[in-house]
């Protein structure tokens, strides 16, 4: 996309990114949690960290009070492609680290950040489709005990509060926990900000052991599995010209592995769960985010609202109790065509 094209577009949505937030703020929740990407999607480098600078800038002009909102970013792994962070890092050290998390509080105005996150692991591991670990692949990797004690600093400091990882494995979630728990000053992880959806129930399958006796809470993103279960890519056109999917198509690894439609799985999977929405009168992204929030080790789901009315709908998905029936009829689904989007 070229930088004018990239500008224009950032100036359209810097207006409904506002209102979506305003109308967040008042409904009828006291807190909500705001997951800031060190940088728009698909990544460029007149985009990196405009999205900490859009919601710092609001809270500031809103006059939002601290207490009222949870701040939560991440802080970029290795990546040698991405030279426009800090330099293309090529480890995820201590420098690193504390580089990121001063750039993420003067980004945001604002004196610390509740929630702190590796967005990726400083080692190799299977992402974004890929469930088979090839241990040719594995580099030299910075210690998880030199990354806790530089977040350990940060707590201390009061920069951060509290810190989780992303994108991890059962081997990452335990590593962090077994070594946190030798040195007093190291902080646990409290979060894992994975992958959850109908398509995707992955965490299941290991994560969620260790969550649960780790005392760990997940953040699931891409409930919607990048808007597949909504049903709009469905359509005889291919779906809205500014759904993601469609605009930056061939521009984002996760849509090109785990969520490309090519996989003839993911459609015949999809569409009978929006059948079940259809039949129970539950609008698809409801019960795509209901089945999600019903999860007892989830704390949060984080979705990407473009529009007012997405927002609705997810918010109304926290009043829904979805039936024994439903859920039967879901595991159903599940149990026949199992995890299409790993």
């Amino acid at each position: 996309m070229p930088a004018s094209t990239s500008s224009t577009l950032l100036k359209c949505l810097i207006s409904p990114f506002y209102i979506v937030l305003s109308n967040s703020i008042l409904s009828t929740f006291n807190s909500l949690t705001f997951s800031v990407l060190r940088y728009p999607v698909p990544q460029r480098a007149e985009t990196q960290g405009r999205s900490e600078e859009y919601l710092g800038r609001w809270i500031k002009r809103r006059k939002i009070p601290r207490d009222r909102i949870v701040l939560a970013t991440k802080v970029a792994g290795p990546s040698g492609q991405m030279t426009w962070i800090r330099g293309g890092p090529k480890c995820l050290d201590s420098r690193n680290i504390t580089d990121a998390i001063d750039s993420s509080l003067k980004r945001m105005q604002v004196d610390y950040i509740d929630l702190y996150q590796i967005h990726w692991p400083d080692r190799y591991v299977p992402m974004f489709g890929e469930t088979e670990y090839d241990p040719t692949r594995q580099f030299c990797s910075v210690g998880i005990e030199e990354q806790l004690d530089a977040l350990g600093r940060a707590v201390a400091a009061g920069k951060i509060r509290y810190i989780g990882v992303s994108n991890e494995t059962p081997y990452g979630v335990m590593k962090f926990s077994q070594v946190a728990d030798r040195v007093a000053h190291y902080p646990k992880i409290v979060s894992v900000q994975n992958s959850y959806n109908l398509l995707c129930r992955t965490f299941d399958a290991g994560i969620a052991e260790c969550c649960h006796h780790e005392g760990i809470s997940l953040l699931a993103y891409s409930p919607l599995a990048m808007g597949i279960l909504s049903g709009k890519y469905f359509a005889a056109d291919g779906g809205p010209v500014d759904a993601r999917l469609n605009v930056f198509k061939g521009m984002y690894s996760e849509g090109e592995s785990r969520y490309n439609l090519s996989n003839n799985i993911i459609k015949p999977a999809a569409l009978e769960y929006l059948a079940i929405a259809k039949k129970y009168g539950l609008h698809p992204v409801s019960l795509a985010t209901a089945f999600v929030l019903k999860h007892p080790l989830v704390a949060s789901a984080i979705f990407g609202a473009t529009k007012s009315w997405q927002l609705h709908e997810v918010l109304k998905a926290c009043m829904i109790e979805l039936t024994p029936e439903i859920i039967a009829e879901i595991n159903n689904i599940h149990a026949r065509i199992p995890n299409p989007c790993p």
